[in-house]
């Protein structure tokens, strides 16, 4: 790689608040915001909505949506148009 031209890119802790769950990682994101890990080390944080920890797909609560009844009701209503 060509130097000077790469953002840096070193360990981030990445932190889902709702779920209170936080994993460390490599990342090119950075925050002004530290938080110490459990190794002992002061890492930057960044803090997110929606992890694998409480997307509702990873969790198991996903809803499955009844899209097929959906579309029939819209033709019923609207005619189909075909």
């Amino acid at each position: 790689m060509r130097p000077g031209i790469h953002p840096p890119y070193g360990p981030v802790v990445f932190r889902d608040k709702a779920a209170n769950f936080a994993f460390l990682t490599r990342s090119t994101a950075t925050s002004e915001k530290t938080v110490v890990w459990e190794d002992g080390h002061t890492y930057p944080v960044i803090d997110v909505e929606v992890s694998s920890a409480s997307h509702p797909f990873y969790t198991g609560q996903q809803r499955v949506l009844d899209t097929a009844g959906r579309v029939e009701r819209f033709e019923r209503r609207y005619g189909g148009g075909r």
